[in-house]
């Protein structure tokens, strides 16, 4: 069977929540498709995605502010199950005739709910006076209850905990199921998917890759296609899944831009030539190392590494023939950034890879793995029988080395941070820490120091050392790496590399630091 996600799709409207994501993976979990979208979403929109579960998202928001988010009442009359979290249950009991109030006694953190009785969202959980931990965190707290609805669960200082309708499937809960803390927070995002949705459990990676083969060679046809190579999990299973419907009208494409960590291009090519990937290698070091002289400023890197990328794509495309397509690894939490309810964000940092390529050089764009969250394309990459090796590399920036180069990018100073940067790779491996954090990398610093290596003094470089732990990149925290491990890495750096005579420990956390430097 080829999977359409669009017949088993869930729909959860985004109220700026942070944990909205985790609604998403949560429900994927389970094997059953959804998608993200901001709050205010057409009606027309929802009828035509046909959904069949709606889900509400917590949200900042009280919602008797003035312009606090909302959403068409009618929502409520299209026969879909509704489950509201948090601020979308409040929205709910507003909507539809409760009343909601601010809450003398806010609950943040930990709370302990009692199921009042059984119902449909609480099936195979309801024991008589038993309670259950589960996450809080609202500033106001629903008084009246909109007509039709029941309360099914409650706290000590909430009496409306959870909710549901008599007659229809529209249910609330005042806490949040996605979190790990509350331990019944799985069960009751089944019993909504499968009790109360009907839906059955057929998202898996093995039906993705079916459907997005078909769908492939139905919009690209017998056209050709360019692919932008990094030698990425993400990019790689693009080429894969492309190169498996149209075959020779692929051409991907792996650019060295002399901004690559150690024998980096020499191990990517190797791997795509075993993966039987037929590769454009276009040594570019040269021009790019040329272009990035006496630049300092991130944003002018940025710029100019993907001014230059283009610059070498327009070159290969001209020398390939006509091309109509372009393939690139985009991922599902890069889309819901762009759809953020707060409208366009602020900008971070500058997009390095090929994205502006479309516009400039009119390619139509093929980005198979958008519906994706990265452990989901790690899933791809094994059901497409890439090494594990290459499915769990760390992510690599499209920049590369310089933008973990503080300053000037120089050969010099290339060739510093590559060396520290392999004894990071190898010392996390050879720990077992590799597969346990989402990246680990080394940062050279525009600053030297005091220091003594064989009773003489030295003035040399600064590297710093980063390691977090993330799911997606959107949020992260900085690793505890045992101290033996950062002793080991200390050592390795000082000792092996030539230039250097201090390390770093980098301990913030995403936000409000990014995860690169730069």
């Amino acid at each position: 069977m080829v999977f359409n996600p669009k017949n088993q799709m869930v729909l959860i409207l985004d109220f700026g929540s942070q944990t909205t994501q985790l609604i998403a993976r949560r429900i994927r979990e389970q094997k059953v498709y959804c998608e993200i979208h901001p709050f205010n979403i057409p009606l027309s929109k929802i009828k035509g995605l046909a959904p069949k579960g709606i889900v509400l998202s917590g949200g900042p928001s009280s919602v008797y502010d003035q312009g606090a988010p909302t959403i068409d009442k009618a929502i409520f009359d299209l026969g879909v199950p509704i489950l509201g979290i948090c601020y979308g249950m409040q929205l709910t009991t507003h909507l539809l005739g409760g009343q909601v109030e601010r809450s003398e006694k806010r609950e943040y953190g930990p709370a302990l709910i009692e199921i009042l009785k059984d119902s449909p969202l609480f099936k195979g959980l309801y024991k008589e006076g038993a309670t259950y931990k589960v996450w809080m965190s609202h500033g106001d707290r629903i008084e009246v209850l909109a007509p039709g609805f029941e309360t099914i669960a409650s706290t000590e200082s909430t009496p409306f905990a959870a909710m549901s309708h008599t007659t229809l499937p529209i249910y609330g809960v005042q806490f949040h199921p996605e979190v790990v803390h509350t331990e019944i927070g799985n069960d009751i995002l089944k019993n909504f998917l499968f009790e109360i949705c009907r839906l059955e459990p057929i998202w898996t990676m093995h039906s993705f890759v079916e459907s997005a083969i078909k769908e492939i060679r139905e919009v690209v046809g017998d056209r050709r296609c360019i692919c932008a190579l990094s030698g990425g999990v993400d990019s790689t299973v693009t080429a894969l899944l492309v190169s498996k419907a149209i075959g020779d009208n692929l051409t991907p494409i792996f650019v060295n831009n002399g901004l690559l960590r150690k024998n980096e291009a020499e191990t990517v090519l190797g791997f795509l030539k075993e993966l039987g990937l037929s590769v454009d290698y276009v040594d570019a070091s040269a021009r790019f190392l040329k272009k990035l002289k006496g630049v300092e400023d991130p944003e002018k890197k940025r710029k100019i590494i993907g001014e230059e990328f283009i610059n070498v794509f327009e070159e290969e495309a001209k020398r390939i023939g006509k091309v109509d397509f372009l393939a690139q690894g985009t991922l599902y939490p890069d889309v819901i950034e762009s759809v953020s309810f707060k409208g366009p964000s602020a900008t971070i940092k500058s997009h390095h890879n090929v994205g502006g390529l479309p516009e400039r050089m009119r390619l139509k764009l093929v980005e198979p793995l958008r519906e994706l969250f990265k452990d989901e394309v790690r899933q791809v990459a094994l059901e497409l029988g890439m090494p594990e090796d290459l499915v769990w590399r760390h992510p690599f920036p499209g920049p590369g080395l310089a933008i973990r180069i503080l300053g000037e990018v120089t050969e010099e100073r290339l060739a510093i941070l590559r060396e520290a940067d392999a004894i990071v790779i190898e010392e996390l491996k050879k720990s077992g820490w590799y597969r346990k954090v989402w990246q680990g990398f080394a940062v050279l610093l525009p600053i030297r120091t005091v220091g003594v290596m064989g009773d003489e003094r030295t003035y040399d470089h600064v590297v710093a050392l980063r390691v977090v732990n993330s799911v997606d990149a959107m949020t992260a925290d900085w690793t505890r790496l045992p101290y033996d491990v950062l002793e080991r890495l200390s050592m390795r750096i000082i000792n092996e590399v030539q230039g250097v005579n201090r390390v770093c420990y980098d301990i913030s956390s995403k936000p409000p630091s990014t995860i690169e430097w730069e």
